[in-house]
């Protein structure tokens, strides 16, 4: 074990690798339950999307420890999974069964760009100080993710007066009110979580979601008692995942998903949006957390220039990112994406592949436990997502905030992160102010052709996602 995943090289240990693939996997957990529930609602039954969910996960999971070394792990994501359902399915009218037909093609898009090195192109055309900027905003998406789960705000809808007159609606966030349970949990998860990690207490993460977890029963805000064994039970999953298994290949999937000439444009518009969320997705999370941590090495960085096949473990870990979405897709998924979860892990002490394998290993474990993990609260998980936010802050130090050139775009993609809930998006926005403020300046050769390249495609994309 120590020589394959080369433990001591990367300066960890087993126990260390362990510990942090367990707290990858509570902090991600959520999505064994969010994704069916989302998906489910196109009219896939919701065990077999559980048991898809599992399935792309672990052989995702499984690549990217095995084949590349590196601590992230893969399951369908967020956001990704609301694009298929709300956008592709009910607001294009697809079935969701040509919806896993165009999640296939991205995964071979994703494939084809990653072997033909487009995407470590991308990576190479990327600003060091945007590339700070994205690690800064992952961390503001995690902490805001986690605020979100532990119900710390209130989204209410308000009346927004105009001209002293009440004439439309806004969302405005305001606190949460104490008087709830699982705010109140959460509060304690954070507070006992926080002292943990500030005092380097071994484990800190985990130990914090353990103890929220067990503060939960007495509380009611996990009922022990509601455990349903045999509506979650593996056989009925795997009974209900023959209806999605292959079903992107069938007679309601690819084999009517060009049938309609008309359409065709718009389905390799909706192929390119899967893509360019999932491409920016991940290689916002491998810089965000690997250039700090140094599990990607500068070495590792510098090699994407000229290097050939799979010869650094960015090659691999992209490699194997790509390719977990074909295969979810195969058996009844959205796009597998790696997880900026995984920065609960690494800032656990994950630094290896051997972290990625115990997250694939409890994957696996869930599919005959599913009902013990689900009582596993937002709340506590959510304490964790906080403070590793706060620890990814850290990347914003690196910005020379005085220099408008760089402020500018850096805060568009640090904050629409957060704002957006979308690393994508975060990328697009401050992709775009970098070459807006270049060409005002007078140095539009500092933009690579790339990002021109890149640009164009979000433009385009967000062009097609308004006319639809």
């Amino acid at each position: 074990m120590e020589k394959f995943f080369k433990l001591k090289e990367n300066k960890t240990n087993v126990s260390t690798e362990m510990m942090a693939g367990v707290t990858t996997f509570f902090a991600m957990s959520y999505i064994l339950f969010v994704n069916p529930s989302i998906l489910s609602q196109t009219g896939m039954p919701f065990q077999a999307v559980f048991l898809a969910t599992i399935i792309a996960s672990i052989i995702g999971t499984l690549i990217m420890g095995l084949f590349a070394n590196v601590p992230y792990a893969q399951a369908p994501g967020m956001g990704l999974n609301a694009f298929f359902t709300f956008t592709v399915v009910f607001g294009l009218g697809y079935t969701w069964q040509q919806a896993l037909a165009m999640v296939f093609i991205c995964g071979l898009i994703n494939v084809l760009i990653t072997v033909t090195k487009i995407r470590k192109l991308i990576i190479n055309a990327i600003p060091e100080s945007m590339q700070h900027a994205i690690g800064g905003g992952i961390g503001i998406f995690v902490a805001y993710v986690g605020i979100k789960n532990a119900k710390l705000l209130d989204f209410t809808v308000q009346a927004e007066p105009k001209n002293g007159a009440v004439n439309g609606d806004s969302i405005v966030p305001a606190l949460g009110n104490f008087n709830n349970p699982e705010i109140i949990l959460a509060v304690i998860g954070l507070v006992i979580t926080t002292i943990l990690v500030v005092l380097n207490i071994r484990g800190a993460i985990l130990i914090g979601i353990v103890v929220t977890t067990i503060i939960a029963i007495p509380m009611g805000v996990v009922n022990v008692s509601s455990i349903n064994w045999q509506e979650n039970s593996l056989g009925n999953s795997i009974g209900a995942l023959g209806t999605t298994f292959g079903a992107a290949f069938g007679a309601d999937g690819m084999q009517s998903l060009f049938s309609d000439a008309s359409k065709i444009p718009q389905v390799l518009m909706t192929v390119i949006a899967f893509s360019l969320s999932d491409t920016f997705d991940t290689i916002g999370t491998f810089i965000g957390t690997g250039r700090r941590t140094g599990i990607f090495s500068k070495e590792d960085e510098l090699a994407l220039e000229d290097s050939k096949g799979f010869s650094t473990k960015m090659d691999k870990a992209l490699f194997a990112d790509a390719i977990a979405t074909s295969i979810g897709a195969v058996f009844g998924t959205s796009n597998t994406t790696t997880y900026v979860e995984s920065a609960a892990g690494i800032g656990a002490g994950g630094r290896t592949g051997l972290t990625s394998v115990v997250v694939a290993a409890l994957f696996a474990l869930s599919s005959l436990l599913s009902p013990l993990i689900a009582i596993v609260p937002a709340q506590a998980t959510a304490p964790a997502l906080i403070l590793v936010g706060v620890m990814m802050l850290a990347s914003f130090k690196d910005i020379d905030w005085t220099n408008l050139e760089e402020a500018v775009p850096a805060f568009f993609a640090s904050i629409f992160m957060g704002l957006c809930y979308s690393i994508s998006y975060g990328i697009a926005a401050g992709f775009i102010f970098y070459a807006v403020v270049k060409v005002a300046k007078g140095k539009i050769k500092e933009v690579s052709p790339i990002l021109w390249v890149v640009n164009a495609l979000f433009i385009l994309n967000f062009i097609i996602l308004a006319i639809l």
